[in-house]
């Protein structure tokens, strides 16, 4: 799964931009860029949608890679319910150690 920061530095390069001067037209710093690009921190939802729109694609495809909100609805989730934390680190432990795959997990958490 494709990350934001692996989205915008896909798309930045793609259109020819450096990070100075995607950070430049977005006012921002070019250090930040990078650290959203390196995944260590998130823009705010404004400098998202100028990252977006000066990358040519729209706010909502930019977001289907912004797992912020996921990420921290699952450690509420959790960290409320210890059966469930169990429940996953047992699997998430058979994907660190190779006995399942994350696909095999994915069909485990969405069966169709």
């Amino acid at each position: 799964m494709k990350t934001l920061g692996e989205f915008i530095r896909e798309k930045r390069e793609a259109s020819g931009l450096s990070l100075r001067e995607l950070a430049r037209r977005v006012d921002i710093t070019a250090p930040f860029l990078s650290d959203i690009e390196l995944g260590r921190r998130a823009p705010a939802e404004k400098n998202l949608a100028l990252i977006a729109k000066e990358l040519g694609v729209t706010l909502a495809e930019i977001q289907e890679y912004d797992h912020r909100d996921t990420v921290s609805d699952f450690k509420a989730i959790i960290e409320s319910n210890a059966d469930l934390a169990l429940a996953f680190r047992t699997q998430l432990k058979q994907v660190k150690t190779g006995s399942m795959t994350a696909a095999e997990l994915a069909r485990k958490l969405n069966p169709k």
